[in-house]
């Protein structure tokens, strides 16, 4: 069993900044990767950014230059930096592990607003 909390979700401007974290724990050396996913209303959830093992990452095309994922090993956690936010940014986020087993945590607003 892998547990995921996550917080660092907000309000921000157009512009802004926030940074997200997802603390892991549990049977955390069976984790192969962990990502961060997005759901606006009326859309389906969407994988934004991801990091594996070996700590190769991948990104939504949407989000490519302005987001970073990052961990902290010591901390069994994960990071989102999300700068430049966009309106269309705006959504419940879920932390994400993959232990074979898809694991959520209980996910965190992010609304970008004026």
């Amino acid at each position: 069993q892998v547990q995921l909390v996550e917080s660092g979700g907000g309000l921000v401007q157009p512009g802004g900044s926030l940074r997200l974290s997802c603390a892991a724990s549990g049977s955390i050396s069976s984790i192969y990767a962990m990502g961060w996913y997005r759901q606006a209303p009326g859309k389906q959830r969407e994988l934004v950014a991801g990091i594996i093992i070996d700590g190769r990452t991948n990104y939504a095309d949407s989000v490519k230059g302005r987001f970073t994922i990052s961990r902290d090993n010591a901390k069994n956690t994960v990071y989102l930096q999300m700068n430049s936010l966009k309106l269309e940014d705006t959504a419940v986020y879920y932390c994400n592990a993959d232990a074979v087993v898809d694991y959520w945590g209980q996910g965190t607003q992010v609304t970008v607003s004026s």
